[in-house]
């Protein structure tokens, strides 16, 4: 195989590589009403009576707000300081 044709293979597998890598790393940031956030690493549909905020996951708050983190592995949400699996 030529030189030019090796390049250009390592190129497009790189490049598939770093698409694949990206479709991963779909972490978000998912805040409520009462200021506590928390982590999530998929796209949840949460039920419609919960009023909650999804940012990205480089998202910060900014200086004079009040948030807290409160973590938890599993799918569900803060409310009224309480975890809520669903």
């Amino acid at each position: 195989m030529p030189t030019r044709a090796k390049i250009v293979a390592l190129l497009l597998s790189g490049a598939a590589l770093l698409a694949l890598s990206s479709m991963n790393a779909s972490a978000r940031i998912v805040c409520n009403a009462d200021g506590d956030c928390w982590h999530v690493q998929e796209d949840y549909a949460y039920p419609p009576s919960v009023r909650l905020d999804v940012h990205p996951d480089t998202w910060r708050w900014g200086e004079g707000q009040h948030f807290a983190w409160k973590e938890h592995k599993g799918r569900g949400y803060w409310e009224h300081g309480e975890w809520r699996a669903f």
